[in-house]
């Protein structure tokens, strides 16, 4: 089982029907979508990229990177997105963690992979126009994602082809997606949000996406009449509802709103509701489990609340020392379990095992409660962290830089709410 086989196998039945849309109307069909990811494939092969290899790539979102990440799996390799923001010193941890068989991106950022290319290299270089997907099991890994807590070193959550296509199916059944959507994504690409649960969802929808290289208000704005569908994070919605022309009749056509990594305010679910007529479906996920809840496509989007599990998916609130299953009602540790969760964490063993329970529940660190309706409704984090505009930050990281300025002795990062990001961080000294 390839993911990307399984991708092919929902293509459109007519090889020219549209699969992503450039903000200046250049249109890339499936057909070459999948002569383009063969070539890479291909090209990969050449470079000495073998089934389970490591690929890192840290770039500005591209077409380029999008079809990187179809060629690695068509390849059989591991997908290993970076932040564009991580700094060198991060970047050389998490390269030399994962030692990748081949790094995209700076060369002089290269330390710890085999060899480096240039995502515009690397494109160039490839030429075979056919190329076999490997096979892979289940339980072969497609991507690893580091994400990292308040204190330690990052982690990388090793997801597989089995985590990723169920939870595609799932999204994909749950949101009503077709091959008449078409997706208008905004998303970074080097997280799950923009990456699997966007374009996975359209991909076995056999649908198309109007790629923007990053969140910008007058291009959504021009490109929403297009578009049937859009994710985002809750800033995105807020910034919005701040421009004037962004309207009801706007978006009348609109079928499908969806908010997430970060909590949606119940002011700001209200607010576009009664600007738009649409209801935000948010939904709730982790790097390490791909989405777990949802609000319903039909029924009630309950603002302030993430819905009920998604099918296939189980969740238990527990008390976060014993383990105990607590009452409906009651506030404790969410924890999940399904075909969706991580196989754990790279090279830490440790790790993963602190992080399930004996019977195969994954401790999520997010504390929240389970309402009389069966909705989850989520109340904080176990620890520190800070959401902002859907990102993550580590208050210790931030601590450490401010503690080393002279004349500081000791500081404090929190999280303090912001109407537009949701949290924003503030440090007292």
């Amino acid at each position: 089982m390839n993911l990307y086989s399984l991708f092919r196998s929902r293509f459109p039945a007519e090889p020219e029907a549209p699969f992503l849309i450039e903000p200046d109307g250049a249109t890339i069909s499936y057909a070459a979508l999948d002569s383009r990811t063969a070539r890479l494939a291909a090209r990969l092969r050449t470079l000495g990229v073998a089934p389970g290899d490591r690929i890192a790539i840290q770039a500005e979102k591209d077409v380029a990177g999008l079809f990187l990440y179809l060629a690695t799996l068509r390849a059989g390799a591991v997908h290993l997105p970076l932040n564009p923001a991580y700094t060198a010193p991060e970047v050389r941890y998490f390269l030399e963690d994962s030692e990748p068989a081949l790094f995209i991106g700076d060369p002089a950022r290269g330390v710890g992979a085999r060899r480096t290319e240039t995502l515009a290299a690397l494109a160039e270089g490839a030429a075979a126009t056919h190329f076999d997907d490997v096979a892979r099991a289940p339980d072969d890994l497609a991507a690893i994602l580091y994400t990292s807590g308040t204190t330690g070193r990052s982690k990388g959550a090793m997801l597989t082809h089995a985590n990723l296509a169920s939870n595609a199916e799932t999204l994909r059944e749950a949101w009503r997606f077709t091959a008449g959507d078409r997706l208008l994504h905004a998303l970074p690409i080097f997280h799950t949000h923009g990456l699997f649960v966007a374009t996975n969802t359209i991909l076995l929808a056999g649908g198309s996406m109007l790629f923007l290289p990053a969140f910008d208000v007058g291009e959504i704005v021009r490109l929403l009449p297009e578009a049937t569908a859009m994710m985002g994070v809750p800033t995105y919605y807020t910034r919005l509802l701040a421009s004037p022309d962004f309207t009801r009749d706007l978006v009348r056509h609109i079928r499908l709103f969806v908010s997430g990594s970060a909590p949606l305010s119940a002011e700001t679910h209200r607010e576009f509701e009664a600007r738009t007529g649409h209801a935000i479906l948010e939904r709730y996920g982790m790097t390490e489990t791909n989405m777990n809840t949802s609000n319903p496509y039909e029924g009630p989007r309950v603002p302030g609340s993430v819905g009920p599990p998604l099918p296939g998916v189980e969740i238990r609130i527990a008390d976060p020392a014993t383990g105990a299953e607590l009452a409906q009602g009651e506030v404790g540790g969410i924890e999940i379990r399904g075909p969706n969760v991580c196989a754990g964490y790279w090279r830490m063993a440790g790790k993963t095992a602190e992080a399930f329970r004996d019977d195969g529940y994954f401790i999520s660190g997010d504390l929240g409660l389970i309402d009389e309706a069966g909705y989850v409704r989520i109340v904080g984090r176990e620890k520190d962290l800070i959401i902002t505009g859907g990102l993550n930050v580590y208050p210790k990281e931030i601590e450490e830089k401010i503690d080393a300025l002279p004349g500081v002795v000791e500081s404090a990062v929190i999280g303090v709410p912001d109407a537009d990001l949701g949290e924003a961080v503030a440090a007292v000294v």
